[in-house]
């Protein structure tokens, strides 16, 4: 047991990265994100913690001094959203492919325009392709136990590659929860120091760290790539249940499930919507539908072994997302379970659900919607029409 705070997400995921001891931070401010910066750097102020500190005139500039940092052997962290993300692109993609361990916190927000700064899951889902190892927390608990685990993973000699820890603006960033926060011996326990040299920036020894590279070098730059994502599932596992004996704490590593055994009917979600989902599947049970909530923690790597064996004997399901897929009129994650499905999803009746864009609300009584929709049809296999959650 370690000390209970009330904290918002924001605060959850500062106090998180504190916990860690990063040599390097970049401070640039994006609602809804820019708390958990501007609290960062009252801890460094305070001298709470020992890390430099870079307050930066952009998002471009955040990202390439943490890259800097990280060239140099150290411990990084930032956060940010939405814009903020986008303008962070060039060097957010350099930052992965060059094989550089970090963890940035992303309090996703719908991307502009209509102009919006509310919820929603687009920033993230827009990034995806981008190399970065890409999960989303549903609680402040777990925005604190996955900025943890995230560093572990990150800076596993197997994988190398940067996290984005997502979670819901404002819904989950700006609201407030009970969370138990590790002290900071157990985590100093838990999470040794960094220790990766694979490119480490030293005046004594130099090199060109990333010269212009002809194709087939590039090609194995890319396949190692892919080689660490995939050794990335069993390694979120590892540290799952490392945390899991640490702490007490499990989450099931890249997906979670919910009542799912005996299951006819599974509604997917991402993120902050699971508790919903949850509150929805108990309700559906009473009136005698047999529901269940398969809840994706990790959208990159995509956990589409675990996703197969999660809805095989299933009738039905929906995926729920909070963002959507311009040009296939369905929402991302749907299209993914799909194709991790692949010709198999002709099995099942399915369909995609959309709903929270710009901060919108996903009720019970909208999942609730979505159950009763896949147990009447649940003997119909094939795909039906996308659900969108409206409101009027």
């Amino acid at each position: 047991m370690g000390k209970i705070k009330v904290l918002t997400g924001n605060y959850s995921a500062a106090e998180a990265a504190a916990l860690c001891h990063p040599d390097l931070i970049a401070a640039y401010p994006i609602t809804p994100q820019s708390s958990v910066v501007e609290y960062l750097a009252g801890l460094v102020h305070d001298g709470v913690i020992d890390a430099n500190l870079v307050q930066v005139e952009s998002e471009h500039s955040a990202m390439s001094v943490v890259q800097g940092a990280a060239a140099g052997g150290g411990r990084v962290f930032t956060a940010t959203s939405a814009q903020g993300l986008a303008l962070m692109y060039e060097p957010y993609f350099r930052m992965s492919t060059l094989r550089f361990p970090m963890v940035m916190a992303l309090a996703t927000r719908e991307m502009t325009s209509p102009e919006t700064v509310w919820s929603g899951q687009q920033d993230a889902m827009s990034v995806r392709e981008a190399g970065w190892i890409q999960m989303f927390c549903d609680s402040n608990q777990e925005i604190v136990d996955m900025i943890i685990q995230s560093y572990m993973l990150a800076e596993h000699p197997e994988v190398l590659l940067p996290v984005n820890v997502c979670y819901d603006g404002f819904y989950s960033s700006h609201l407030t929860e009970g969370v138990d926060l590790p002290l900071q011996e157990e985590v100093d326990r838990f999470l040794p120091p960094p220790s990766f040299h694979h490119a480490v920036l030293d005046p004594d020894h130099p090199f060109a760290l990333d010269p212009l590279t002809p194709g087939p070098i590039l090609m194995k730059y890319r396949k190692s790539h892919l080689d660490a994502m995939e050794k990335a599932l069993e390694v979120i596992d590892e540290v799952d249940k490392k945390f899991g004996d640490t702490f007490g704490r499990y989450y099931g590593g890249a997906v979670s499930q919910y009542r799912t055994e005996d299951a006819d009917v599974v509604i997917v979600t991402i993120g902050g919507m699971t508790g919903t989902g949850m509150d929805a599947v108990d309700q559906a049970r009473e009136e005698g539908i047999k529901a269940g909530l398969l809840k994706l923690r990790f959208t990159r790597p995509f956990p589409a072994e675990k996703i197969r064996d999660a809805l095989k004997d299933k009738k039905a399901f929906a995926v729920i997302d909070r963002s959507v897929s311009f040009g296939w009129s369905q929402g991302p994650m749907h299209m993914e379970v799909k194709a991790a499905l692949a010709d198999a999803d002709s099995r099942y009746c399915h369909f995609s659900a959309i709903g929270g864009l710009g901060g919108a609300d996903i009720s019970i009584e909208m999942m609730m919607e979505t159950i009763r929709n896949l147990d009447a049809h649940k003997n119909e296999p094939g795909e039906r029409e996308t659900q969108w959650y409206m409101v009027d």
